[in-house]
């Protein structure tokens, strides 16, 4: 049987708008690449250069889009020094210059700049040089960076996860419903994750002008900000998926349409030829807003593009298959509607098949984010994350194995009959006849007995029982999973972090506290013990000192007399000399301790525990 006109014309409009959107990701925005990491700078971080440059210029290690503060200049005061605009150096996306005022005095100068890569995510960082000579600086290099709002990043990535998890719910509940089994427990899991996918979207979209430029919470209804959201990538592929999820609800409306069968089976009425239209329609809809994360995150660029995209999409396509038909399965099982053999069959293969698809995939895409060596598996964040997410493949794996034990000792049993035909004696047929309130009252008792009807027969199942566990284990397995990619495609990938560890440029991310300890002997007395001593941030600018002594029992221990100081010995800068004071036994804090610049910094402490008892030991603290 031919195609009717309409199903032809529904898929027609639909790969029309599918092509209408590529070429927009691609020819109207902007171009950027994957999570980019700064690699080089000029002057060098924590340099000395003996007269001024005329620009400062940075390299990433994949391309970033430039706003236009961007980059910024801060002499030790505090005030700007850079002007005009920075810019992309040679047309080249992966630099960014800005140029410098001339006649700057001399001294230590901090560099803060704040980018957004193509993976959508904001990066940011600072780092300091000096002209002349290095001098104190007012600027904390920490703060100058800025970076994301915490509140925003917060509900930024609750809404990603909640964009994820429709995108399962939606695309797998469909396909479970169209090729396993239709109910209405199936058709709450899809429209459930059309709502999810639709009001993340949105607020993905309201939040992303502010996520982008470091603003708060109170800057969402800045349409000014929207405007430059929707402007990138990014922005453009959000407003693509809202547009794709209206014809994905006319998909949903004829899916759940008064034609469906609850076997998944295309029904008479329907014809062969509607339903291979539908799922046409269907499929280039999936795979339309599948394309809206790998058109603008990490497949976009880096690495083979041009492969890793369609590789991307099919690796979501393939998870929204599987976990999301597991959630369906899942639905339909809790609910009490009879599932049957075949129907779990079906959807056992389909779910073997999404496996295969993901491991292929899932191989490709560690190697261009991570590469196959041990050590970027184990030394980066990412790698640390991708392995995680592996166990809990892993762990789902072995619960879909159970899943099939008990698929294969299912037996199809007869549908329930509500209490059915009759309530409380009077036939189905008549009941309430003249009387729409009474009727509507029994129509109520009926669905109730029904329900309840399904569910004793749901629990006396040992099989299905068996099945509905094993499939509830999985299920709450891959909301982890979910989890755990929804935090990898937020990191930085593993090939742009371990190169930057290579380059020596100073990391985006602030750094944590600096820990250190240090075993002393004055030689006297009870002069045995450990000093814990603590630099947070451990970046250039100001810092918070805290030093613990401990006896060598390991309780707090008071000493007459303790100093501390830091030297950069390379560039002979220093001692610097912390101004330590005591808050609690054993306890001493300085606060606002100034270093000028990032490097391998000497840290000397003196401990003295009589008038002639006296020890001076020496350890290395990493300033970024």
């Amino acid at each position: 049987m031919r195609t009717p006109t309409a199903a032809r014309r529904t898929v027609s409009f639909l790969g029309t708008l599918l092509a209408a959107l590529l070429w927009t990701w691609t020819a109207g925005a902007g171009t950027a690449s994957a999570h980019a990491a700064l690699t080089a700078t000029d002057p060098a971080n924590g340099s000395v250069v003996a007269s001024a440059p005329r620009q400062v210029r940075l390299t990433f290690s994949e391309g970033v889009l430039l706003g236009a503060d961007s980059v910024r200049v801060l002499d030790p005061r505090g005030e700007r020094v850079d002007q005009g605009a920075p810019e992309h150096v040679g047309g080249r996306s992966e630099t960014a210059a800005v140029a410098l005022r001339a006649g700057i005095a001399d001294g230590t100068y901090t560099v803060a700049w704040q980018a957004v890569s193509a993976d959508s995510h904001p990066v940011a960082g600072a780092f300091t040089f000096s002209v002349g000579a290095p001098s104190e600086t007012s600027v904390a290099a920490a703060s100058a960076a800025g970076g994301i709002d915490p509140a925003v990043d917060a509900f930024y990535g609750i809404g990603r996860f909640a964009a994820y998890g429709g995108f399962v719910l939606l695309v797998g509940g469909a396909v479970f419903a169209g090729v396993c089994r239709s109910s209405r427990a199936v058709q709450r899991v899809a429209v459930g994750g059309w709502v999810a996918l639709f009001v993340s979207t949105t607020v993905l979209l309201l939040l992303r002008g502010a996520y982008a430029g470091g603003k708060g919470l109170g800057s969402v209804a800045d349409l000014s900000l929207l405007g430059d959201a929707l402007s990138t990538k990014p922005g453009a592929a959000l407003l693509s998926r809202l547009l794709l999820l209206s014809a994905a609800a006319v998909f949903l409306a004829v899916l759940f349409g008064t034609h469906s069968r609850e076997d998944g089976a295309p029904a008479p009425e329907r014809g062969r030829g509607t339903a291979w239209g539908l799922g046409a329609g269907g499929a280039v809809v999936a795979a339309g807003l599948a394309a809206t994360w790998a058109m603008a995150e990490h497949a976009s660029a880096g690495l083979q593009p041009w492969l890793a995209m369609p590789v991307d999409v099919a690796h979501l396509l393939a998870a929204a298959v599987w976990l999301g038909g597991l959630a369906a399965l899942l639905a339909a099982l809790w609910s009490g509607d009879t599932v049957r053999r075949a129907a779990v069959e079906r959807f056992s293969r389909m779910a073997f098949a999404s496996v295969g698809v993901l491991a292929a995939t899932g191989l490709y895409q560690t190697w261009r984010q991570a590469g196959f060596s041990w050590s970027s598996l184990t030394g980066t964040e990412y790698g640390r994350w991708l392995l995680l997410k592996a166990a809990l493949v892993a762990v789902l794996l072995a619960a879909a194995f159970l899943s099939r034990r008990w698929t294969g000792r299912l037996a199809d049993v007869a549908a329930p009959r509500a209490a059915a035909k009759k309530t409380a004696g009077v036939p189905a047929g008549r009941a309430g006849a003249g009387d729409p309130v009474r009727a509507a009252q029994l129509a109520r008792q009926r669905a109730a007995l029904a329900k309840a009807e399904g569910r004793r027969r749901r629990d006396a199942d040992a099989h299905r029982s068996g099945l509905r566990r094993s499939v509830l284990a999985e299920a709450a397995v891959a909301v982890a999973v979910l989890a755990v990619t929804t935090l990898l495609t937020g990191t930085q990938p593993g090939r742009a972090e371990a190169e930057q560890k290579r380059s020596g440029a100073p990391a985006a991310r602030a750094a944590g506290p600096a820990e250190v300890s240090i075993a002393y002997d004055t030689g006297g007395t009870n002069g045995r013990g450990t000093a814990r001593v603590t630099v947070d941030p451990a970046r250039t600018g100001a810092n918070t000192v805290d030093v613990t002594l401990l006896d060598a029992s390991g309780r707090p221990v008071d000493v007459p007399e303790l100093t501390l100081s830091m030297t950069a010995t390379e560039k002979r800068i220093g001692p610097l000399r912390a101004d330590l004071k005591r808050q609690s036994a054993g306890h001493w804090q300085a606060t606002d301790f100034r270093l000028p610049m990032a490097d391998s910094w000497q840290l000397s402490l003196t401990v003295r525990t009589s008038d002639i008892d006296q020890v001076t030991e020496i350890e290395n603290v990493k300033i970024n």
